[in-house]
């Protein structure tokens, strides 16, 4: 029997391989790529799970993780979090605290579904990394390639007050989106007056972007990081190359295979009850008030996003961060090269300031972040863990030194006035007994490429 919020510790050696508990008859076809079937979706919930001290890491220690959580909580600046760390692909921690929605007196569990907001990147980033795979494109390819609506553009400058355009230097290539180096998304007050009447909306992903086909860049291609949509046009490409939606392609071929069976961009009626509440700060003391109760859509969104869309459990995203970790691969379910992955965990912008975090201490790869230069960092983490956050507090790492993943689930429109997402990664680490840092690493990002 399913058993929801409760973490029970094991011996190592006391557990099956997740393999025999989530998957039955994997790869019964030869040849099959993602042959999975789960014996029921109950049971993919089941994670591995060890002891601390049997992965060199203190039970002890992680009560100042939990006592620090508990503090938000009870300063009324958190309605609840979900906290998971795994070493060496077993889960030695996993906690719910606090409800998962105050006003109908429901606690969190640790099977509870989080909108993750700009968690999608990594996931979407993965999946056009998959078909990089599969020679569809070169890194430096232009965009235009399957996308002609964003051949020839222009960039628009703000010189001595007035605006200018100019023919962009280079095109967008994929490797400028998944980077987010390509410029995509210009200030409106330089956009002419039919730009922008244009519509911002639209029922697909496809119909948004083509219709800002003609805007002109912010920058030239490369020329600077700036966060915004571009993981929407990795997302479109997935879309152009693959023949598929979005939400069908990551479902069969990521959410499937790692027995994610609790990530969506449409979360089934079925479980609303597991569905947490997004609240935001209010009021003098930045207490908390609920912004939107557990739903479901009236009508399922047609709109598969690349920078946002998707809700997920701590779980389900262990899986995709363990697949990674594991360079490619999980439960003898392969979607990345060792190589790839390595790749992707590289530094693709050299020293362009990472502005979002607040201190040039990152680089930025395609779909993560990764700590280049921990002396300017305000988490201690090992250099060359990389990850992202979400918009509503969710934010995830991965060491590739300690082997470790730390996953965070939370649900706040606005956090800037507490450090509970810089708090969380220092928590962790200091939990560590036996550090790998001599030891062998795992799959660990290239040296640094040039732009």
């Amino acid at each position: 029997m399913e058993k929801r919020g409760l973490t029970t510790y094991r011996k190592v050696s006391e557990w099956r391989p997740l393999a025999q508990i989530t998957f039955v008859a994997m790869f019964a076809a030869a040849g099959c790529a993602t042959g999975t079937a789960l014996s029921s979706p109950a049971d993919a919930r089941i994670l591995p799970m060890a002891a601390p001290e049997d992965l060199g890491m203190s039970s002890e220690r992680f009560e100042r993780l939990d006592a620090a959580m508990q503090r938000y909580i009870d300063a009324d600046m958190v309605a609840g979090v979900v906290t998971l760390v795994a070493r060496k692909g077993e889960v030695v921690h996993l906690k719910a605290q606090g409800h998962r929605y105050i006003e109908g007196g429901d606690r969190m569990s640790t099977d509870d579904i989080f909108v993750i907001m700009s968690m999608t990147k990594p996931i979407v980033s993965t999946a056009l990394m998959m078909l990089f795979e599969e020679g569809y494109f070169l890194l430096d390819d232009p965009i235009s390639k399957y996308m002609p609506e964003f051949a020839d553009k222009e960039v628009v400058l703000e010189i001595d007050g007035g605006v200018q355009r100019v023919q962009a230097d280079r095109p967008i290539t994929f490797r400028h989106v998944l980077t987010h180096t390509a410029g995509v998304d210009p200030a409106r007050n330089l956009l002419s007056e039919e730009e922008r009447a244009t519509p911002r909306g639209g029922a697909t992903l496809e119909e948004r972007l083509v219709a800002q086909g003609s805007f002109p860049l912010a920058f030239h291609p490369g020329d600077e990081w700036r966060y915004g949509s571009s993981t929407n046009y990795v997302a479109l490409l997935v879309e152009r190359i693959s023949g598929q939606s979005l939400d069908v392609f990551l479902r069969e071929r990521i959410f499937e295979p790692l027995g994610m069976v609790d990530t969506h961009y449409n979360v089934p009626a079925s479980k609303v009850d597991r569905v947490t509440a997004v609240y935001s700060p209010s009021g003098p003391g930045n207490t908390i008030e609920l912004r939107s109760a557990p739903a479901t859509r009236e009508q399922p969104t047609r709109y598969f996003g690349g920078t946002a869309g998707l809700s997920s459990t701590a779980g389900d995203y262990f899986r995709f961060s363990q697949m990674i970790l594991n360079g490619g691969e999980l439960n003898g379910v392969r979607l990345l090269s060792p190589t790839t992955v390595n790749l992707m965990i590289t530094n693709h912008t050299g020293d362009l300031p990472i502005y979002i975090k607040g201190a040039d201490a990152y680089g930025f790869g395609l779909g993560f972040t990764m700590l280049t230069d921990p002396d300017r960092s305000r988490q201690a983490v090992t250099p060359g863990t990389f990850g992202w956050g979400g918009a509503y507090g969710t934010v995830f790492w991965i060491d590739p030194v300690e082997d470790m993943v730390s996953i965070l689930m939370m649900q706040m429109a606005g956090y800037g006035h507490f450090t509970l997402r810089q708090d969380f990664p220092n928590l962790v680490m200091q939990a560590i007994t036996e550090s790998y840092h001599s030891g062998k690493q795992a799959i660990r990002g290239y040296e640094p490429i040039p732009r």
